[in-house]
């Protein structure tokens, strides 16, 4: 006669131990940091004529241009002072060249934002 052998219970205690250490490096590994947000608004009706003329600033993967002239996102704050009218918001239009990523946008929008009395206009790609 056959003796049947009893079966072992299988232990989960390694079980847990690789879910702990796994929970552990993708808590350690992880960021919590806030994200920068960029406020966007609809566009409204239109008003006719600018009373000014406008900023116009293309944007490129690795380039920016101002009004033609090459510049960088450090220095944009200063470059658009110098177009600032007497009176009234500074306009800024951009237009964003097929090959621009959603991040090298938010990074433009973000350095705009430090700018006071400013409307900005992102241009539709076409």
């Amino acid at each position: 006669m056959r003796r049947h052998a009893r079966r072992r219970r299988l232990s989960m205690t390694s079980l847990i131990d690789v879910i702990f250490l796994l929970l552990l490096f993708f808590m350690l590994s992880s960021t919590f940091s806030r994200f920068a947000e960029v406020e966007l608004a609809s566009a409204g009706a239109g008003q006719g004529t600018a009373p000014d003329k406008p900023v116009f600033v293309s944007l490129a993967a690795q380039t920016l241009r101002l009004n033609g002239a090459g510049a960088t996102l450090p220095e944009l704050p200063t470059a658009l002072q110098e177009h600032r009218p007497a009176s009234g918001p500074l306009s800024v239009l951009i237009a964003a060249q097929a090959d621009v990523t959603a991040q090298r946008l938010t990074d433009l929008l973000a350095a705009l934002r430090s700018i006071p009395d400013l409307s900005v206009t992102v241009l539709e790609a076409s």
